[in-house]
């Protein structure tokens, strides 16, 4: 119960929707148990006696009783319901805003399938146990009190002789769960895989079919599915293998109660009706008992569920605010560096060694280096997606751990190198960071990321919608939304990361330009892998395995010597030898 125990915050504030259903149930067991001491007396005070003048005085009570209890599995079922609906609203609202507070390490770890499957299936998993699971438990265990008390009024031998093998059901159906649980949890574990698998083929379908890879993800696929039936077939066989002796040992008690009831009936220890009571009286033990089974089953499921949504809300928050954060109407810009150093993992090596530089506000730094040099990584920590393992980044003079982060980040311009837009229209994905800005404001970004004679071009211009991350866009076009996004939250900061990455040479001229009036007043940092995106920028810095190698201007770096103009060298020798043909 432990499990519970955790997530009790988020059931036991609807706990009078729970204790009212538990009520009704109270009404419900109690008139199931009437049945047999009806029929009883339907028996030895009616049938035998043969005073049928009673039949329309128990008919009557019985069609009552039928009322009562109709409704009251009506308002049961429907407060239960209530109670588990209500609690999973909270539950799945608290996962969710978790996921959005969580850091970036957490989700360099986690599965996007496996995320989906916690937040639907196994929430869906707890919220049956919570609706309809406890609730069973409580009518179960007082079917069997109640029925006890009534068969032990009747007969105290035969109650003792019918309820000789029980401790051993009992025994199995403990046993049965503590098999059952892991099983389940495996289940739930296997089929975050299984849809992490699918999740990631259908998103990079476009992938799989340019590298002709379909039997591969097929193979991988059926690996997986594989995995899920044998786990589900092993739990089956759990079930096939102790279900039967429940039946079984209920079936002793049955037989038992045949032979000495029917032995106390002759010699006049009981009444006939009694008899019949007792069977009746005792399929409500043993059905119950039984029954523990599948309440069981729902336990292990409800807990195997709660366990992983535990996982999510126990994760532990790597970027959090100070108590009372530094909240500024607007920053300035300026951005250093103290000897800075920066690892994601303890596996992995330093993404960033000693890092050291100023920026101050309207400069323009371009960051220039190998894939994994450490480029991304330094725009990554101006926006707290990471804490730097050594050193501070400053803001105006400041930590970024003293500032709000919502605040921070709502004044920083972040273009990505792969541009995400959302399953809606272009004016609302480029108004997503300033949902205010009017139809001139989002017009005038569209204008200034070279996106606007496109988008007039598109069946119903801004209005057009997208299809999922951008579908039915080009590259080129759904980076310059990205950048139209960004302008329009008029940020202090900005930050392209390869933002023109995706576009040709003649649009990429064209956002430059548009560009640099956007740049103006603001700092900017240019992640560029094309020498002609950045050789503006007031400084460059040349990245290394995590480490700046040069530093200068780009006339400067040139005349070095270095790793800069190996670059240049590189990206301009085909112009240079096309120019020399010419000539």
């Amino acid at each position: 119960m432990e499990t519970f125990q955790k997530l009790k915050n988020f059931y036991w504030p609807f706990k009078k929707y729970f204790f009212l259903s538990v009520f009704f149930v109270m009404i419900v067991a109690g008139i199931t148990v009437v049945y047999p001491i009806i029929l009883q007396k339907t028996i030895d005070d009616v049938v035998i006696p043969g005073n049928y003048q009673l039949v329309p005085f128990l008919a009557t009570g019985f069609i009552l009783i039928m009322i009562l209890k109709g409704i009251s599995n009506f308002l049961q079922q429907y407060l239960g319901d209530l109670f588990g609906v209500k609690s999973v609203y909270t539950l799945r609202d608290q996962l969710y805003k978790k996921l959005q507070r969580l850091s970036f390490t957490y989700y360099d770890n986690a599965r996007t399938g496996d995320l989906m499957s916690r937040l639907t299936m196994d929430v869906e998993g707890f919220r049956f146990f919570l609706a309809a699971g406890f609730r069973e438990l409580i009518r179960v265990s007082l079917l069997i009190v109640i029925s006890l008390g009534v068969m032990f009024y009747y007969s105290i031998p035969l109650a003792l002789v019918t309820m000789a093998a029980m401790p051993f059901l009992a025994i199995v159906v403990y046993r049965f769960d503590k098999k059952v649980h892991p099983a389940f949890r495996n289940i739930r574990k296997s089929l975050g895989r299984l849809n992490t698998r699918i999740q990631e083929n259908v998103s990079g379908m476009n992938t799989v079919k340019s590298l002709s890879k379909e039997n591969f993800e097929i193979e991988r696929f059926t690996s997986n599915n594989v995995n899920y039936k044998d786990i589900n077939i092993y739990t089956s066989n759990i079930w096939s293998r102790y279900f039967p002796l429940m039946e079984f040992i209920g079936n002793v008690s049955m037989v038992s109660l045949l032979i000495y009831g029917g032995y106390l009936v002759i010699n006049d220890s009981i009444q006939l009706g009694e008899l019949v009571a007792f069977f009746s009286l005792v399929t409500y033990i043993l059905g119950p008992l039984m029954h523990l089974g599948f309440i069981v089953n729902q336990f292990s499921q409800a807990k195997a569920s709660g366990e992983r949504l535990l996982e999510i809300l126990e994760a532990k928050e790597d970027i959090v605010e100070e108590d009372d954060p530094i909240v500024p109407e607007r920053i300035n810009g300026h951005i250093t560096f103290n000897n800075v150093s920066l690892t994601y993992t303890e596996d992995d090596d330093s993404a960033l060694k000693n890092i050291s530089f100023d920026a101050p506000p309207g400069k323009v730094v371009g960051l220039i280096g190998p894939t994994g040099a450490g480029k991304t990584s330094i725009t990554q920590l101006i926006t707290r997606f990471y804490e730097p393992e050594e050193g501070e980044v400053l803001v105006d003079g400041k930590p970024t751990s003293s500032y709000s982060l919502k605040w921070l980040r709502k004044h920083i311009g972040f273009v990505l190198q792969e541009s995400f837009l959302f399953s809606t229209t272009i004016k609302e994905n480029i108004a997503y960071g300033n949902p205010g800005a009017s139809m001139d404001e989002v017009i005038a970004a569209s204008k200034r990321a070279q996106a606007h004679d496109f988008i007039m071009e598109m069946p119903k211009g801004y209005d057009t919608l997208l299809g999922e991350r951008g579908m039915g866009l080009s590259g080129g076009q759904k980076q310059r939304i990205a950048i139209a996004r960004a302008i329009l939250i008029d940020p202090s900061i900005l930050v392209l990361d390869d933002a023109t990455s995706a576009v040709d040479m003649e649009t990429e001229f064209q956002i430059q330009k548009a560009l640099k009036e956007v740049m103006d007043g603001r700092t900017t940092f240019i992640i560029a892998h094309r020498i002609s995106s950045l050789k503006h920028a007031d400084e460059i810095l040349v990245l290394e395995e995590g480490e700046i190698k040069e530093r200068g201007t780009h006339e400067q770096l040139i005349k070095m010597n270095g790793s800069y103009h190996r670059i240049y060298d590189i990206q301009y020798q085909d112009r240079d030898i096309v120019m020399q043909s010419v000539e």
